[in-house]
């Protein structure tokens, strides 16, 4: 289950940025499982043997922080697989994260074949728009029954939180597809300075925290940003974005009216809770600038803390990342809404030869324990060793910077819960996960996909005035007394009522269509 964490956030990043004209996350290393699954091939799902298959290629495309070394030898062991149960040939293709974007555009764009590729990302919607996408629902229901039974033993409403006009273009990784929020700390400090976290409820009881950091870590921050600010992510523990941001679901309900976020009380409350950070110095001067990432400077020592979204195996996940045995405060609930389970998805392309045998591939990654693994982890005794029945880790004299496959990205395909457990984490994590996600708050919004095409020249204004103002305020940099009223002065001037009316619009059409 180890990773490139710095791959996995970046791509959570871009999500978000996205998503909310803003940075998360999260969350990099997602998982999640699949309750009851057997662990069925695709062939027996799809009802077609290899046999009665002609050959094909399938062009398989996803993004990467880098191409491993062995990608082709792994390729090679899935190939001799899908051969024998799908009669199908694999061919990868990773694209780096930087230009991802532009040669997705361009791929999807021509004639070039695509069969399967990741989705979401925040652009599903527009690719759909440009019929980039096939309609799934035909074809889930011939061959990817897998597909269907793995996403509806969580819930049902997370597959069907991908409909757009009721029709399926994209299926979500089975992943974390709900978050919490907290906390993270390092643990040597904590218990170094009696730091009682049990009395960690909200933001407002960190005061003490800090000031202990402060007072005896003089050369440390006491808590950085995560994302592009101390709030980036956090704000999302209040409200649903549907969509960008712009016009939100506070308490994830909200009788379905949709408000400015930046007027909101609970906003309010939280720029003047990181003001007083800022000026007490429990936050660094430069925050609003700084480029560091957090997990660079927890590991640097430079830094204590930081406030973001969380999962089951947090602590884990962000002690690798630091490099620091951390421990996790989580005092905000976990939630989900349409940007947790459409950030990161699986299509098959308009450019595809062959949508049923894309289909019948796209079914093994949700079903196939042994196809997953390799996709995840690579070649058994050369990329990893198994140190029980579902337990590995790196073999003996290699480890993450010296192995030849190390994309370690289960977060993105497919059904991660059917991947081996790496060393250290907690041999229960897929349960445990499976149950945050079938038990966290769902918005009442779920399933809702804003079409902005009608408010395209007030998002771009009203974003060039995000962009001069939230950072600032969400780092304590400026006061927010002073600044909030003219950042929602200039929002209205750009046109952000307009936003909102719109997006009230298509919502109450959506919901009157749920009836």
């Amino acid at each position: 289950m180890r990773k490139n964490k710095f791959v996995a956030k970046t791509l959570l990043l871009i999500v978000l940025a996205f998503a909310m004209v803003i940075s998360a996350c999260g969350n990099g290393d997602n998982k999640s499982t699949n309750a009851g699954n057997d662990g069925k091939t695709a062939e027996g799902k799809s009802g077609n043997s290899s046999g009665e298959l002609k050959p094909v290629e399938l062009v398989m495309v996803f993004p990467v922080g880098g191409e491993p070394k062995d990608l082709k030898l792994v390729q090679d062991e899935i190939n001799k697989m899908t051969k024998a149960k799908i009669n199908a040939t694999v061919k990868l293709v990773p694209i780096g994260f930087g230009a991802w974007a532009q040669q997705k555009t361009l791929m999807m764009s021509g004639n070039e074949q695509v069969d399967l590729i990741v989705s979401g990302l925040g652009t599903y919607s527009q690719d759909v728009a440009k019929g980039q996408l096939l309609e799934l629902d035909g074809y889930l229901a011939e061959n990817g029954q897998g597909v269907t039974e793995a996403l509806d033993s969580l819930d049902t409403a997370f597959l069907n939180a991908t409909r757009i006009d009721g029709k399926i273009y994209a299926v979500p990784s089975i992943r974390d597809l709900a978050a919490d929020y907290g906390i993270t700390m390092r643990k040597d400090l904590v218990e170094k300075y009696n730091i009682d976290t049990a009395a960690i409820k909200s933001l407002d009881d960190l005061d003490v925290v800090f000031k202990t950091i402060k007072d005896n870590e003089p050369d440390m921050i006491p808590t950085v940003k995560y994302g592009t600010s101390i709030l980036d992510i956090y704000v999302l523990s209040y409200f649903d974005n549907l969509g960008e941001g712009f016009g939100v679901l506070p308490g994830y309900d909200n009788d379905l009216k949709v408000v400015n976020m930046y007027e909101t009380p609970e906003y309010a409350e939280m720029l003047n809770t990181v003001r007083r950070w800022n000026q007490t110095g429990y936050i660094a001067k430069d925050a609003a600038t700084s480029t560091e990432t957090q997990y660079n400077l927890v590991k640097s020592g430079k830094a204590f803390s930081f406030i973001s979204h969380m999962k089951p195996g947090i602590e884990t996940q962000e002690s690798r990342s630091t490099g620091k045995e951390m421990v996790s405060v989580h005092f905000r609930p976990a939630a989900t809404a349409t940007y947790n389970i459409t950030s990161v998805m699986w299509s098959i392309a308009r450019n595809s030869k062959d949508p049923e045998r894309a289909m019948m591939l796209l079914n093994m990654m949700y079903t196939d324990k042994d196809f997953i693994n390799l996709l995840d982890y690579g070649i058994e005794n050369k990329h990893y060793v198994k140190v029980s029945d579902n337990v590995i880790d790196y073999p003996q004299g290699v480890d993450a910077t010296s192995s030849g496959y190390n994309l370690q990205m289960g977060w993105m395909f497919g059904n991660q819960s059917l991947s081996h457990i790496w060393n250290g984490d907690d041999p229960e994590l897929w349960n445990q996960l499976a149950e945050f996600n079938r038990n966290a708050v769902k918005s009442k919004a779920l399933g809702f996909t804003f079409n902005a095409d009608a408010v395209k020249t007030e998002i771009a204004a009203v974003t060039n005035v995000q962009n001069q103002y939230k950072i600032a305020l969400e780092t304590g940099t400026v006061d927010p007394i002073a600044k909030l009223p003219e950042f929602n002065k200039q929002l209205k001037a750009a046109g952000i009522d307009k936003i909102i009316a719109e997006k009230q619009k298509q919502l109450d059409a959506w919901a009157a269509a749920k009836k």
